[in-house]
């Protein structure tokens, strides 16, 4: 046996399952190489499971105690970060920072997370916006995940029942400035469609074989038309040109439509050249 293996049989290695993830964790104890036998490593291994991933940035939307015990058992997982389809990617820190939770947002960066614009209007550090700003001009332009505006993130703060007055001073400073910007709340636009409209594009398109080889274009229950793949979340379709439309949170994308007879045959998903064609069931 090699110095590095003695080396490593030296190493405990526990498995601490977390909604059937293995995480690993190395105590301080001497322990035997059999011990390592039983752990479980994922295909992603060495970079981070998917399943942990997704888990980190899903809770980072409201679950703090979720949240708390995940970046706990593996704080490299504050850093993790989610394509929701399309290039809609998304950051636990980013999920936190547009839904008002400065206590997941505080835990986050403690383990590890890197603030940014939206982190800094979340909690309300007026200064940290502005000096961004003008070191960046037009950034407050830039929607973050699912085209959610500057703006938004921080009235998204301000409605929370948990605000101290405080906070609520600081918040309205924050919007008060991002106000005189007069671009900080330019989010994507869909043009007009009426519900006659969207019944043309609702319905399932194949590219291949398997239910996961399906787009499904449906109804959301507010109304708007979404586009899924498989049992997979499905994304807002917001209207750019007759026939065309761009995912939430990947305004490059476009899914354009061949209506044949008042019916769509088929789409294509471009980004901006064609990816992958599908044609009605």
């Amino acid at each position: 046996m090699s110095h590095t293996s003695n080396h490593l049989s030296r190493r405990t290695f526990m498995g601490i399952s977390i909604t059937g993830v293995t995480v690993l964790a190395i105590p301080p104890v001497m322990a035997q190489e059999d011990d390592m036998k039983a752990t479980t490593v994922t295909a992603e291994f060495p970079r981070q499971d998917l399943a942990a991933v997704y888990s980190v940035v899903a809770a980072s939307h409201g679950q703090f105690d979720r949240v708390k015990e995940l970046v706990t058992a593996r704080p490299a997982l504050a850093k993790a970060s989610w394509d929701w389809g399309y290039g809609d990617w998304e950051s636990a820190l980013g999920a936190a920072s547009h839904t008002g939770r400065t206590d997941i947002a505080k835990v986050l960066i403690e383990h590890g997370a890197r603030p940014n614009i939206f982190t800094f209007t979340l909690l309300g550090k007026l200064d940290a916006v502005r000096s961004i700003v003008e070191a960046v001009p037009g950034i407050q332009r830039t929607a973050g995940p699912h085209d959610i505006t500057l703006m938004q993130h921080a009235r998204n703060r301000l409605v929370r029942k948990d605000i101290s007055d405080q906070n609520r001073g600081k918040m309205e400073a924050v919007i008060t400035y991002l106000d005189s910007l007069g671009d900080a709340d330019a989010g994507a636009v869909s043009e007009d469609i009426t519900e006659e409209q969207k019944t043309i594009y609702l319905g399932s398109y194949s590219f291949g074989a398997g239910s996961e080889n399906t787009f499904t274009v449906y109804l959301h229950r507010l109304g708007w038309l979404s586009l899924k793949r498989g049992d997979e979340s499905g994304r807002r379709l917001n209207l750019v040109e007759p026939n065309t439309f761009a995912p939430s949170g990947a305004p490059a994308v476009r899914v354009r439509f061949e209506v044949v007879g008042g019916r769509a045959a088929s789409l294509t998903v471009h980004d901006p050249m064609p990816l992958v064609k599908a044609v009605r069931m």
